[in-house]
C-alpha cells in the first residue's frame, strides 16, 4: 500500500508527509474532507501534525480525489481502534513488545501468542506495525496479567525474534 502511495506522491515530500499522517492515524478522505471514522477532522489539524501548511493538505486531498488508486485506498482506510498499551499498567495487564529481525518472517505472532497461551496467559490485544510504514516495526501483545520473567528467554528463541521488552 505505502509503495503505491509513494509512487504517486514521491515528487512532493510535503504531500507524502500528509499521506503518512493520514495512514498512520487511520484517517479516510471523502470529497476533499478528512475523517476519523465518522468524525470530520479539519485540514489545519492535519497540517500541524504533518508539519506543513493547510494548503498542502488541501492539495494532497485534491490529488487523492483525482487519482483512482489513491482514492480507493484513502476512501476505505479505517482506524484500527483503541490500543491498551498505554493504559495496560493501570489495568494490571502485561505488555510484551517483540522486535523482529525481519518483520516479514512468518510465524512470529503465532508462536508468541501460543507461548503466552500455553503459559496460561490470555492475549487481550495484538498490535502489529506495518513494516512498510514503520522504520522499526514491532509486535505488541497485551495479556491479562503481568508477564513472568521466565518467558523472556522462550520468546527470544522464536525464529526471527531480535529483541523482547516487557512492561
Amino acid at each position: 500500500m505505502w509503495n503505491t502511495i509513494k509512487k504517486h506522491l514521491e515528487g512532493y515530500p510535503e504531500r507524502l508527509k500528509v499521506a503518512r499522517v493520514l495512514v498512520e492515524n487511520g484517517l479516510s478522505t471523502k470529497n476533499n474532507k478528512i475523517f476519523l471514522n465518522q468524525i470530520e477532522i479539519p485540514p489545519v489539524r492535519i497540517a500541524r501534525a504533518a508539519g506543513v501548511d493547510r494548503r498542502t493538505v488541501n492539495e494532497t486531498l485534491n490529488v487523492i480525489k483525482n487519482n483512482r488508486e489513491l482514492k480507493s485506498i484513502f476512501e476505505e482506510i479505517r482506524s484500527a481502534g483503541h490500543s491498551l498499551k498505554e493504559i495496560a499498567k493501570h489495568l494490571n495487564l502485561g505488555v510484551v513488545e517483540i522486535t523482529p529481525v525481519d518483520a516479514k518472517t512468518p510465524g512470529i505472532l503465532a508462536h508468541s501468542a501460543m507461548l503466552l497461551t500455553n503459559s496460561g496467559l490470555s492475549v487481550r490485544q495484538a498490535i502489529v506495525d506495518d513494516p512498510e510504514l514503520s522504520p522499526e516495526p514491532k509486535l505488541t501483545l497485551i495479556v491479562e496479567k503481568k508477564i513472568p520473567g521466565e518467558l523472556i528467554p522462550k520468546l527470544l528463541e522464536i525464529k526471527g525474534v531480535a529483541k523482547v521488552s516487557v512492561y
